[in-house]
């Protein structure tokens, strides 16, 4: 994916939040550091310090966090024009929980806390971007962890599908499972299930 392009397609994605001017744009360019990676690698590992904000340009990444009975348990997944990141570890400069890896050869657009900083006092927009960011993530927490104590396992997979279409396709089934706490054979029954209710 040659550079001009991945750079574009962020700029087209912060303009469907904020108005960007052609001088702005000037402003983030060269803050912008971009990232390829093979499928497996890994974009972050337990221990480290996430430095970066992280945009997907092309391919998919997974977070995920290993429990004390060294089960792999799923956090995040994220596709074309999202944003992976452990943000308590961005935010509270200590060391990672997560690790992020590459489910597919993928291209990451990162941008470095020390440039976001001099982006917000350069570019007011791309301050204001971020304040809606962390406000929908907030809220889309909030939401996931209401729907893991209250709500059923079948609505919790219709919900996922709803929101989040054409990714089921895109990540093994052991990770949608473990994303949404069930077993794969579980989640297998739940697809049938959907399946079956849209006939």
């Amino acid at each position: 994916m040659d550079t001009d392009t991945v750079i574009s397609q962020l700029i087209q994605h912060f303009r469907e939040i904020v108005p960007l001017e052609d001088s702005d744009i000037d402003f983030i360019i060269p803050k912008l550091e971009i990232t390829e990676l093979g499928k497996k690698d890994y974009l972050l590992r337990e221990g480290q310090v996430s430095k970066h904000m992280r945009f997907i340009a092309k391919g998919s990444l997974y977070a995920y966090y290993i429990d004390e009975k060294g089960k792999e348990n799923t956090t995040q997944l994220g596709i074309e024009n999202w944003w992976v990141n452990d943000l308590y570890s961005y935010l509270s400069e200590q060391p990672s929980r997560m690790f992020i890896q590459a489910n597919e050869e993928t291209t990451v657009v990162q941008i470095s806390r020390n440039n976001l900083e001099q982006l917000y006092k350069e570019v007011p927009a791309v301050s204001e971007f971020w304040r809606l960011k962390m406000q929908s993530a907030y809220v889309m927490l909030q939401e996931r962890t209401f729907e893991h104590s209250r709500v059923d396992a079948y609505t919790k997979y219709r919900s996922f599908i709803g929101t989040y279409r054409n990714i089921e396709q895109r990540f093994p089934q052991y990770m949608i499972a473990s994303y949404l706490g069930i077993t794969v054979e579980y989640l297998s029954y739940l697809r049938k299930k959907h399946l079956s209710d849209l006939s």
